[in-house]
């Protein structure tokens, strides 16, 4: 009858041994939930992890029993050592997930249960802090970057795109959605205006070098009718943001720039630079068009890395 035989399959084996439970999860992790080979083979080594921890932990291999009388702090020490140990965030993360589909199938399949993992939280991940470049670097990708090309047109097609990148500090999406009747002219004052993320409109200065770039751009522009993509293909149409990003990957090899010399790497130089000259957090937030200071706030760091960097570089007693 099938209650009966779901008891069975239920009752609990607390003399049976966690590293066969461990074995018994794997094979219905790929038996019944079709689990990709890569996925059996990372979980099946974190909670082989786990079970080698206890082993030392509790001064012995457990059994199921034992695992359903762990408590929270069995867990946080777990944990613990692989933090010690260098295991990043995101992989303990990992670790803790795996362990969870463990007790999860303890629960269903063995009557195992332990409501300590549920209290657990998963590692915060230290949020990646943007990379910007140098001043030097991003000067020199503004206004260098259309010797790459032997085209007059492209050269300053690539120039006026970049230097507005890192001028007015826009997204690559955002000046690529860009029309014609968007440029800003030269000795007009008046702001750009961009739409950025969720659709939200923000004003944005424009450098009058960058101004003067763009003007020179569209002298060579092909088609400067008002409803035009401001900056336009090989083939006439909007330009692709991965070729924008393949011209920037030739310039940074030729001249030798670091790997995070990205469009979005101008970017970040924009908000780096801004605040290292003492700009509002306030201010650059606006011009970014960040919804939350606390993403703005990121920039702090780098700017404070930097800073500190130039500091050890130069200060005598630093050496």
């Amino acid at each position: 009858m099938p209650g009966k035989v779901d008891s069975v399959a239920t009752a609990p084996r607390k003399r049976e041994s966690a590293e066969a439970a461990r074995l018994a999860w794997l094979a219905w992790l790929g038996g019944e939930r079709r689990a990709a080979s890569g996925t059996l083979e990372a979980y099946g080594r974190d909670v082989a992890g786990f079970l080698g921890f206890l082993v030392g932990h509790l001064g012995g291999e457990p059994d199921l029993a034992a695992l359903a009388l762990l408590r929270p702090g069995d867990f946080r020490a777990w944990l613990a050592s692989a933090a010690a140990a260098g295991i990043d965030a995101a992989t303990r993360s990992r670790r803790l997930s795996a362990l969870r589909s463990f007790f999860r199938f303890l629960a269903r399949r063995r009557g195992i249960e332990n409501a300590a993992l549920a209290v657990i939280q998963a590692p915060r991940r230290k949020p990646r802090l943007p990379r910007a470049l140098s001043r030097d670097d991003a000067a020199a990708v503004a206004h260098d970057i259309g010797e790459i090309s032997a085209a007059a047109p492209l050269q300053a097609r690539d120039t006026a795109l970049f230097s507005l990148l890192y001028g007015s500090g826009l997204r690559i999406s955002e000046a690529l959605a860009l029309n014609i009747a968007d440029a800003p002219r030269v000795g007009a004052a008046a702001p750009l205006r961009v739409r950025g993320k969720g659709d939200k409109e923000r004003l944005v200065p424009v450098l009058p070098v960058v101004r003067a770039a763009i003007a020179a751009w569209l002298a060579q522009h092909p088609g400067p009718e008002p409803a035009a993509p401001l900056f336009l293909g090989a083939r006439g149409k909007r330009l692709d943001p991965a070729v924008a990003e393949r011209i920037l990957r030739r310039f940074r090899r030729e001249r030798g720039l670091p790997e995070h010399a990205t469009p979005h790497a101008l970017r970040h130089s924009f908000a780096t630079h801004l605040l290292q000259e003492g700009a509002d957090l306030r201010a650059i937030q606006e011009l970014l068009g960040h919804s939350s200071l606390a993403t703005t706030e990121r920039y702090t760091a780098v700017a404070t890395d930097q800073l500190l960097a130039v500091w050890r570089g130069a200060h005598p007693r630093a050496r």
